[in-house]
């Protein structure tokens, strides 16, 4: 089987025609053709000689995967179905807001987290997706020219997959690839401490923490991550870099009924990030089969925004899009492996 392309950093394709009796500026050019002119093929590749196309396709393809299934909602939001080899189902949505075009983006197929709340979580974990796979959702969609942000919050944990996150992040930063800011990219986790540090000394995207409950003995029920990596240890983590109000900060947090928006709650988020330049980004749930977690109202929604902006928690509701196409993280790859 050939090897992909598509997928690689500058420094990998520069290993790849070094090994070919190229010189390195080969490497630059063939970066040029995939992440700038968007060819599909290698014989696409007019400024590199015919006898070097032939050797390079010997070995090598483009390696773009089409989605299997793409489904609209009635607000616009878009969710896209891949299946890659050995039937590995990943997803991916769009989202569109005035001039904004988000797509969130999925590092793994599966998850080894198991957030109790989660779709993904309760499909187990199949395997990292390759940077191939990763940048290959971003370049399959339908709108993918007219992508304006990114965020790393589809199915799996990415830092559990640091290396090829690392590589895409590198890929859309660069000047040789996508070029864009990397406040356009955030990277959401739910506080996987062995690559947090990694994630903030050696790029510069916006980072999203998956809270959902201040209090230790609480999260840890609904999320088992809480035993290995205590919120407590991220906090402490994330209090030693210096946000210079350039990159951002957010705790995602989804509001359940009755569980995770009291006033000990509150308290607790007053303490927990004390001193912390931040932002809580409170998320309506989006329900899930077999699941005993209910979201909160709007009503209570607001109501738990209003009093923590009181205490001077910067607070805003994600507006709630794509419930009627099955847009919450793994709910259509469930459906898809159910048939």
């Amino acid at each position: 089987m050939k090897e992909y392309l598509f997928g690689k950093t500058l420094e990998e394709l520069t290993v790849i025609v070094k090994s070919l009796n190229q010189k390195p500026f080969v490497a630059k050019q063939i970066a040029d053709w995939l992440y700038k002119k968007h060819i599909e093929d290698i014989e696409s590749m007019t400024n590199l000689s015919l006898k070097f196309r032939d050797e390079l396709k010997d070995k090598y393809c483009v390696g773009l995967t089409k989605y299997s299934n793409v489904v609209t909602s009635k607000d616009g939001t878009k969710k896209y179905l891949f299946k890659y080899e050995d039937n590995a189902l990943v997803e991916a949505v769009t989202i569109f807001d005035k001039e904004r075009v988000t797509l969130c983006i999925s590092t793994q197929a599966g998850c080894k987290m198991n957030c109790k709340f989660c779709a993904t979580g309760k499909q187990g974990f199949s395997r990292n997706l390759s940077s191939n796979e990763i940048l290959n959702i971003f370049r399959s969609i339908d709108e993918f020219e007219h992508i304006t942000n990114i965020v790393y919050m589809g199915m799996g944990e990415p830092l559990d997959n640091y290396e090829n996150l690392k590589k895409t992040i590198d890929i859309f930063t660069s000047s040789y690839g996508y070029a864009l800011s990397p406040h356009r990219l955030t990277v959401s986790t739910a506080g996987f401490l062995p690559y947090l540090k990694n994630l903030l000394y050696q790029t510069d995207v916006d980072v999203a923490i998956s809270l959902h409950n201040p209090i230790a003995q609480q999260r840890q029920q609904m999320m088992p991550i809480e035993n290995a990596y205590p919120i407590e240890k991220t906090i402490e983590l994330l209090k030693q870099y210096s946000w210079n109000g350039q990159r951002h900060l957010t705790f995602e947090y989804i509001v359940f009924k009755d569980l995770n928006n009291e006033q000990q709650h509150i308290k607790a988020l007053c303490r927990l990030l004390n001193g912390l330049s931040c932002r809580i980004n409170l998320i309506k749930f989006h329900t899930i089969p077999n699941t005993e977690f209910v979201g909160a109202s709007e009503k209570e929604m607001i109501e738990f925004r209003d009093k923590l902006m009181s205490k001077s928690l910067l607070t805003t509701i994600r507006a709630s899009k794509g419930e009627d196409i099955l847009a919450a993280c793994g709910l259509l790859s469930t459906k898809e492996q159910s048939k």
